[in-house]
């Protein structure tokens, strides 16, 4: 019902009484120049015309309608008017000016509004209707265009609507500037949180996402610049780079380092655009190369860099340059908005786990930490002919106590995340370790990591996906042995969990709900996950990311020993 809505009537007493008293004083203008009191029809015509804005001031289309019918009207009555009047020569514009004031009543009423636009369209209109009119109009044999007069009056009042316009719009931008420095706290708040719902309520997506906005730029790059490889990247903290997303090579170990000597760390200090005739690998590229580094600038605040190189000399002369850094400084924006989003995500998110954990530590886990109390104080009362009711009341005591670790894995599972110093392989090691020890199984680990960081909301995706996998095998896969592999080496990551149990086929509903859990979070962090049986028996489950560093060593080495 948005449109009836819309259309219901909301009359302002102003803005009618505005209309009546210029409908009124161009009506007597109107009589007192032709001296006719027929020419009085085009007066009430007009009122006809603006009766709909009257009654329908927020109508989306009525009330624009009606603004335009007016103006039609008033430039064939003014013409007519101006036509019938007695007076010639310069002074024949007279019965003209009897009518249009009232030009004022649509064209005010659009500025007050804020719709300029429909206030310029408005006059134009006039303008248009004037001429058109004068052009089929005769006055004692001749066109009534040609008379000086009327369009002297047409051209002064027109000039004047538009004047108004322009000085309400002026006024309408310096009010919001003043206001804009003014405290509104709880108003802008609404406004945030209402956009932050609506943005919200679009994920998963690539709306608020860094990679996608970041892989959407790069594509955007290569039309305006030759782009052999690219990458954009951001900041993690410690004064290092991360790479959000690459094009052109598989896998580019790129200059991440800030204090070193290279353009990007110029780039980043000058906030200017860098063209450098190196490549910004940490392995050098052979050959002829140009590279061109650009900073994403939000302000005053550099957010990342763009890198794009080309495998020839000077890709990137001035006017090119000037291209990419059109594209470049909008997208600046959204990745800020991308990544602060990305950064409030994750911190509501750690805090919603906090105090899942604090009310399951303070709520269920004391209560069953009670009744085991109470199931050890009635074993130590029991007499001895009730030997069936002891084994019964063993049996509740052993089921409580895997309850309870029920709970504090998940408890532990909650609380942990990667930290910032310890890192993603760390984080894998002890969760398996904790959780293995708990059920009885033999973890095996297998640890690679490189210095270098993946972006902190893949690195907490990932831990995630291998909490589930762990967490699937030690409940639903019967398994004595689990083998935890994680290689990190940004911006290739590789997570396989595997187990000896009786593998994916005989697990339970909801160990498979756990493995769409985990789709979704790979899908999340543009990962590829793996399920797959393992031999003799168990199950692989293996979430990878980008390319890996080995396949690209072993092509280099295959394409060395074709050229020999």
């Amino acid at each position: 019902m948005p449109a009836s809505t819309s259309g219901q009537p909301q009359t302002q007493p102003l803005a009618v009484a505005a209309r009546a008293v210029l409908l009124a004083l161009v009506a007597a203008l109107t009589l007192f120049a032709t001296r006719d009191a027929d020419q009085l029809w085009w007066i009430a015509l007009l009122g006809v015309a603006g009766l709909p804005a009257v009654l329908a001031p927020q109508h989306r289309l009525l009330a624009p309608i009606s603004r335009f019918a007016e103006v039609v009207v008033l430039g064939l009555a003014a013409s007519q008017v101006a036509a019938d009047t007695q007076l010639t020569g310069v002074t024949g514009g007279l019965g003209a000016s009897a009518v249009l004031p009232y030009l004022a009543v649509p064209v005010t009423v659009t500025a007050l509004r804020r719709r300029f636009r429909e206030g310029a369209a408005l006059l134009a209109v006039a303008a248009a209707t004037l001429l058109a009119s004068a052009a089929f109009t005769e006055v004692g044999g001749d066109p009534q265009l040609g008379q000086l007069g009327y369009l002297a009056v047409c051209a002064q009042w027109l000039i004047l609507a538009g004047l108004g316009l322009y000085t309400a719009g002026t006024l309408q931008r310096v009010i919001r500037v003043r206001n804009a420095g003014k405290p509104q706290p709880y108003a802008e708040a609404t406004r945030l949180l209402t956009q932050l719902r609506t943005v919200a309520r679009q994920l998963p997506g690539a709306t608020l996402d860094p990679g996608g906005i970041s892989e959407h730029l790069l594509e955007e790059l290569r039309v305006v610049a030759k782009t052999d490889r690219g990458a954009v990247l951001s900041a993690s903290g410690g004064g290092r780079l991360v790479v959000l997303a690459q094009i052109g090579a598989d896998r580019v170990d790129w200059e991440t380092t800030l204090d070193a000597d290279s353009a990007i760390a110029d780039a980043w200090a000058s906030q200017q655009p860098t063209v450098s005739a190196r490549s910004q690998a940490r392995s050098r590229h052979s050959g002829e190369v140009s590279a061109l580094i650009v900073p994403l600038v939000a302000g005053v605040r550099t957010v990342g860099l763009v890198v794009v190189e080309a495998d020839s000399a000077a890709a990137y002369p001035p006017p090119v340059v000037s291209r990419v850094t059109a594209l470049t400084g909008p997208a600046a924006l959204r990745l800020e908005a991308a990544l602060l989003f990305d950064e409030v995500r994750s911190l509501a998110t750690n805090e919603e786990r906090q105090r899942l954990a604090r009310e399951i530590h303070d709520g269920v886990a004391q209560e069953l930490v009670m009744v085991g109390y109470g199931i050890d104080n009635a074993l130590a009362t029991v007499h001895e002919d009730a030997e069936e009711t002891a084994e019964s009341l063993r049996t509740l005591r052993h089921e409580v106590t895997r309850v309870i670790t029920e709970l504090r894995l998940s408890l532990f599972e909650l609380r942990s995340e990667v930290d910032r110093h310890g890192g993603l392989a760390a984080a894998i090691a002890e969760y398996a370790r904790t959780v293995g020890a708990a059920g009885g199984l033999r973890v095996n680990l297998s640890l690679d990591e490189s210095t270098a960081r993946l972006p902190a909301a893949t690195e907490a995706e990932l831990l995630r996906i291998a909490q589930e996998a762990v967490t699937n095998a030690r409940k639903h896969a019967g398994a004595s042995n689990l083998w935890v592999t994680c290689e990190v080496d940004p911006p290739y990551a590789r997570i396989e969990v595997s187990d000896d149990g009786h593998g994916i086929g005989d697990q339970r509903p909801e160990g498979h709900y756990g493995l769409a859990i985990m789709a979704e979070r790979a899908e999340r962090i543009r990962g590829r996950l793996e399920i797959r049986p393992r031999q003799p028996s168990g199950t692989t489950v293996a979430v990878v990311l980008g390319s890996s560093p080995r396949r690209d060593k072993v092509r280099g080495s295959t394409a060395a020993a074709e050229g020999e």
